[in-house]
């Protein structure tokens, strides 16, 4: 009799495998007559069900994961599929586990479903790494679209702090020429590459707006020792930039240094893409 039940559990476990791959709709497959006849539990229509809406968000992650540029919404989506990845990688794991406490698998069938899990949460780590990236472009975009409004500083504050965002105009053009020696400069003199965080246009610049072609956004504070090596370099190179030491105070951080002229705001009108001026305003 257990290994009857044994027997029937891999049967349907090869079944749902099947009917996931061969078909999206398992109902509109063979399992539902079989269901009828006796030859399948009805437990294993759910089975085929989960399998299906695995195999789908597996196949995202394998699709989304390697593009290099997303939008926010595109990770919200990758970071929903990696849970439910997760979840149901737990509760595979459990069952499996419940059989082998009950004397019906051996243990090593627990090895699988192990697995799973750990590739699962391998995912999911790397699509919260993602997710982490995005957000630190973001945050760094919304910050540049206040440049208008933030004043020029010309010295540090009364109370002897910097401000929040310094700017230099250079000769107001920044080429892909000079952004090459800008990085082989930065990598002799740190034996590291520049931590580059956007370079030109974006997915995340175009979906708030923004044409950043052109333009690159450093993650180095302005005030540590690259940071202030980087500002000096541009300085004398002529190169612009803007260098910000905060986001929002209190609430998240996206201090870097923007190399180039500001980014210019798309607008949209009667089918018609029009770009603000290149050059930040005095």
């Amino acid at each position: 009799m257990r290994l009857q039940f044994v027997f029937v559990c891999l049967a349907g476990a090869a079944l749902v495998n099947a009917q996931a791959t061969a078909n999206p709709d398992p109902a509109a497959g063979t399992l539902r007559p079989q269901i009828a006849s006796g030859l399948a539990p009805q437990s294993l229509l759910t089975q085929t069900r989960e399998a299906a809406a695995d195999a789908q968000d597996a196949d995202l992650l394998a699709r989304m994961l390697g593009v290099s540029d997303l939008t926010e919404e595109q990770v919200s989506k990758l970071q929903g599929a990696a849970s439910r990845r997760v979840d149901r990688a737990k509760a595979t794991l459990q069952r499996a586990q419940l059989l082998v406490d009950a004397g019906l698998a051996p243990v090593r069938s627990l090895d699988e479903p192990s697995q799973a899990l750990s590739w699962a949460q391998s995912d999911a780590e790397a699509t919260r790494s993602r997710a982490a990236l995005v957000q630190q472009v973001v945050e760094m975009a919304n910050l540049e679209a206040m440049i208008p409004d933030i004043p020029r500083a010309e010295s540090p504050e009364p109370n002897g702090e910097r401000p929040a965002m310094e700017r230099f105009d250079g000769n107001g053009i920044f080429t892909r020429g000079e952004f090459t020696q800008v990085k082989m400069a930065f990598e002799r003199q740190f034996r590291k590459p520049l931590p580059v965080s956007a370079d030109g246009s974006t997915a995340v610049h175009r979906a708030l707006g923004f044409d950043h072609s052109n333009r690159v956004d450093v993650a180095l504070m302005p005030d540590t020792p690259e940071g202030v090596w980087l500002r000096h370099y541009l300085e004398l190179s002529a190169i612009p930039y803007y260098a910000f030491r905060t986001f929002i105070a209190g609430k998240a951080t996206a201090a870097h240094i923007h190399i180039g002229p500001a980014s210019s705001h798309i607008a949209t009108g009667a089918g018609i893409i029009r770009l603000a001026p290149e050059h930040p305003r005095s």
